[in-house]
């Protein structure tokens, strides 16, 4: 899920190779575009998604062929290798592409065509990291663990990936400072940093320095159906898990995308953070 001059952009959890784009005032959908080239082993293929309003163009990020597939304005899809599987993407502010790599904890950074740049190990004890976005200042914020690793948080690493600088979390758990599978975030302008805890099913703001702030969503707030956009019929699990964040910092919009425990149905919720 992203967001693109004025349209969201969004992937279903089922096996297609489409994406849905919708209007963001009025939430009907516009268009489906078709990935050429797709093929799937396992479902879903297709993990994440960001945009870039400097190049006009859409980043998704493909699990099986180990790829990020760009959608530019003109409608024209290419694609380039990562060489590892791309579990999350980010834009950083110099408009290259952060590619998260899970299994070997990497963080990989490509030009907009798919120039490898650099890349990133991380330490040992950032096990499974989930997503990283950079900061202005170079550093990463990075969410990392899961249901069978020892430590879940949320760590702000050095530039060069290296070293811890902040964390927020540590041992599993549901009380503020703890997470169960912190799965993705959102920065606001401010560096404020939006945390989707999957499993607690609530959205953590913490400080840009990694301090508790306040929760934003609540697993209460995920039951409430008016706010519910986009909905998949196939049969509605209320017990629906933020796995996406998507940030209007325009119009101060969060959009939060679920899903059920087994991926077979979701819908977008939009909150507003005025």
């Amino acid at each position: 899920m992203t967001l693109l001059a004025g349209e969201l952009y969004l992937l279903r959890l089922q096996r297609r190779n489409q994406v849905e784009v919708y209007d963001v005032i009025t939430y009907c959908l516009l268009r489906r575009l078709t990935v050429p080239g797709f093929r799937t082993l396992v479902s879903p293929a297709f993990v994440d998604m960001t945009s870039c309003e400097h190049y006009r163009c859409v980043y998704i990020a493909d699990l099986d062929g180990k790829c990020v597939h760009r959608l530019d304005a003109q409608g024209t899809f290419t694609r380039w290798t990562v060489n590892d599987k791309p579990r999350s993407l980010s834009v950083n502010a110099a408009h290259n592409v952060i590619v998260t790599c899970n299994k070997v904890r990497k963080i990989k950074e490509f030009s907009s065509h798919g120039d490898l740049l650099r890349e990133l190990t991380l330490p040992d004890d950032v096990i499974k990291p989930r997503h990283a976005i950079q900061t202005l200042s170079g550093q990463f914020i990075v969410c990392h663990g899961g249901r069978h690793n020892p430590v879940r948080r949320v760590c702000m690493m050095s530039a060069d990936g290296r070293h811890i600088v902040h964390s927020h979390g540590g041992q599993k758990g549901s009380d503020t400072d703890q997470y169960r599978v912190p799965i993705h975030l959102a920065v606001d302008d401010n560096e404020f940093a939006f945390v989707a805890d999957r499993d607690n099913r609530r959205v953590t703001l913490l400080s840009p320095t990694l301090e508790y702030v306040s929760q934003v969503v609540s697993r209460d707030q995920l039951k409430s159906e008016p706010n519910r956009r986009f909905l998949d019929t196939l049969f509605l699990d209320t017990q629906q898990r933020p796995t996406r964040l998507c940030l209007d910092t325009e119009r101060r919009l969060l959009y939060v995308a679920e899903s059920d425990r087994y991926n077979t149905a979701g819908c977008v919720e939009v909150f507003s953070l005025k």
